[in-house]
C-alpha cells in the first residue's frame, strides 16, 4: 500500500467514525473533523492514491494555469479538455481575481524562486492566495490558499495549508498536485525535494460520498505500491515546464469512483 493511501484512508475512516454532522454553504450536509494533517518525504515517496483513480494529468494542467500561466481563463483550461471549473466559469469566462490571478499579480513565484536562490534561509516564504482586498472579485475564495517554503540541507520543503478540504474529490487531487509544485520548484532552484505537509483546517465527508469512501476503505487489502514521478531533467528554467514534462510512471490503481460536486 502507498504512504498515501495508508494515511488519507485513515483520516476517512475517523471523519466516518467520529465527525461531526452539520450542515454548511453548500446545502449538502458533511461530516467534518477539523485540523488533519499528512506529511510525506518526496525523496522516498511520490503521494497519490491506488485505491481509485486520481486524475493525474487534469491536475497538473489545472496546477500549470495556476502557477506558470498565472491564469484565470476558464476558456484556455477547457481548450485543454479540463472543466473543473466550468460551473463557477464567472460570464466573462474567468474566475475573476481567484487563484492564478493573485499569483500573478504579486510576481508570487517569481518572488519565491529568486528567495530560495539568493536568500534560502529567509523564514518569509510563501504563496498567499487569501488576499483579502480581492476575495470577492471571484466565484470561490481558494480553498488551497498558502503554501510555505523551507530549506533545509539542500531539501525544499513545503507545507500547504487548506481552510476546507473535500476528502471524496479534492484532497486527493490537491495533495498530489501541490506535490509536483515542490518538485518543479525544486528542479528549477536546483534543490532537492524534501518534506510535502498537508494541513486541512476542515477537513469533510459530503454525506452523498459515504458510500463511495466506503467502497474505496474496502480496497485496502488490494491497494498498489505508489509509482514513480518523471520530470524532463532537461527544464530548468520553472516557466517552461509543460504537462507533457511531467509524469507518472507505472501508475497502478483501482476504478474511479463517481462522486458529485458540492457547488
Amino acid at each position: 500500500m502507498s504512504i498515501y493511501d495508508k494515511k488519507y484512508l485513515s483520516i476517512v475512516e475517523d471523519i466516518l467514525e467520529n465527525g461531526y454532522f452539520d450542515n454548511n454553504r453548500t446545502g449538502i450536509r458533511t461530516y467534518k473533523l477539523p485540523h488533519q494533517i499528512m506529511q510525506f518525504n518526496l525523496e522516498k515517496e511520490f503521494p497519490i492514491l491506488t485505491t481509485k483513480f486520481v486524475a493525474f494529468k487534469t491536475a497538473v494542467k489545472e496546477l500549470l494555469w495556476i502557477f506558470k500561466d498565472g491564469s484565470n481563463d476558464v476558456k484556455k483550461l477547457q481548450e485543454d479538455n479540463v472543466h473543473i471549473w466550468d460551473e463557477w466559469m464567472m460570464e466573462d469566462g474567468t474566475i475573476g481575481t481567484s487563484y492564478g490571478w493573485v499569483v500573478k499579480k504579486f510576481d508570487q513565484i517569481d518572488n519565491l524562486i529568486e528567495t530560495l536562490k539568493t536568500n534560502p534561509q529567509d523564514r518569509r516564504m510563501m504563496i498567499n492566495l487569501w488576499q483579502i482586498p480581492y476575495l470577492n472579485g471571484g466565484p470561490l475564495h481558494p480553498c488551497c490558499f498558502l503554501t510555505m517554503w523551507d530549506v533545509t540541507d539542500g531539501r525544499l520543503n513545503c507545507m500547504l495549508v487548506q481552510r476546507s478540504g473535500d476528502m471524496g474529490l479534492g484532497v486527493p487531487f490537491n495533495s498530489s498536485q501541490y506535490a509536483v509544485l515542490v518538485h518543479l520548484i525544486a528542479q528549477a532552484t536546483g534543490l532537492k525535494p524534501g518534506l510535502f505537509t498537508h494541513v486541512i483546517n476542515n477537513a469533510h465527508i459530503y454525506e452523498n460520498h459515504v458510500n463511495g469512501l466506503k467502497e474505496q476503505i474496502a480496497r485496502k487489502s488490494s491497494a498498489f505500491e505508489a509509482p514513480k514521478l518523471w520530470i524532463n531533467p532537461d527544464i530548468k528554467d520553472f516557466y517552461d515546464f509543460t504537462a507533457d514534462d511531467i509524469k507518472l510512471i507505472d501508475y497502478k490503481h483501482h476504478s474511479k469512483i463517481d462522486m458529485e460536486v458540492a457547488i
